[in-house]
């Protein structure tokens, strides 16, 4: 009886987690197909109308907004990762003095929030230029998105047995072919894990995108969502608000179910020895 009732509670603890994670997104698509008075109505299966989303696919500024956020998503982790398996190595399996000192300013780096090195930022990125560019969005966000990628790697890497080198050094192998040709493959579970959630960081980040954008043309999802208007002052459009917000975390959610394998091992590696 006791191991009975042990079950049917964790089973209404279930129960309760789900409704609770998941009815948000629900009533997320739900409204996106309701307009005007309609989105105050109780509708739990309302009929689908795509008019919010058909304004939303018409409308040049937030097609843009998606290419940026893409470009710089990409970017920030094609970057971030050729610098932190480079990093990484170097970390990983060369002896220095001070290692555990790089190490630990590493992580201290990605504990910083974001407003605290907004100032000093905003100067570095206009005197180098980049202002009101998409180059600004990249190097803002690879300082908080490259330490976490180092650390995650450098605890992989550190799994790989030397073996393995020594023996790509009898054969000749140099230092940048063993990095490339060897350790690269090895470290797909890492590479895929630390660059999934670099990528949906970058995707998902407001404060740098709105502070160091200025024209329509640059601006990324998150800002490009956050200045959709009615048609007076006096309307929210909160179903074009939803259907947007649909639109945007449809890719993300793909990509997690795709790579949610990849993320797990690669986020475990290290922690069991």
């Amino acid at each position: 009886m006791k191991r009975l009732a042990k079950t049917v509670a964790l089973t209404l603890l279930k129960i309760v987690v789900v409704f609770y994670t998941i009815f948000p997104f629900y009533w997320a698509i739900v409204s996106s197909f309701k307009s005007g008075a309609a989105l105050f109505s109780v509708d739990f299966f309302p009929a689908i109308d795509l008019t919010n989303y058909r304004d939303l696919l018409t409308n040049g500024n937030f097609l843009r907004n998606i290419l940026n956020s893409a470009i710089v998503a990409v970017s920030v982790v094609t970057l971030s990762l050729i610098f932190a398996i480079t990093s990484a190595y170097a970390l990983g399996k060369m002896k220095f003095r001070g290692r555990g000192i790089v190490l630990a300013g590493i992580l201290g780096a990605s504990m910083f929030p974001q407003i605290v090195v907004l100032s000093g930022l905003f100067g570095t990125i206009r005197w180098l230029g980049l202002y009101n560019s998409l180059g600004s969005l990249v190097l803002s966000y690879m300082i908080f998105s490259l330490p976490f990628t180092v650390w995650v790697m450098t605890s992989f890497i550190r799994q790989i047995p030397a073996e393995l080198e020594d023996a790509a050094r009898m054969d000749g192998c140099s230092t940048w072919a063993m990095i490339w040709q060897i350790y690269f493959p090895l470290l797909a579970p890492a590479l895929a894990s630390t660059g999934l959630l670099a990528f949906i960081a970058s995707w998902n980040e407001f404060l740098f995108a709105l502070t160091f954008t200025l024209s329509d043309t640059v601006r990324t999802v998150p800002v490009g969502l956050a200045l959709i208007s009615g048609s007076s002052r006096f309307e929210l459009p909160f179903g074009t608000i939803m259907a947007a917000s649909v639109i945007v975390t449809v890719p993300l959610i793909l990509l997690v179910l795709i790579f949610q394998r990849r993320i797990v091992s690669g986020l475990t590696a290290g922690a069991v020895k």
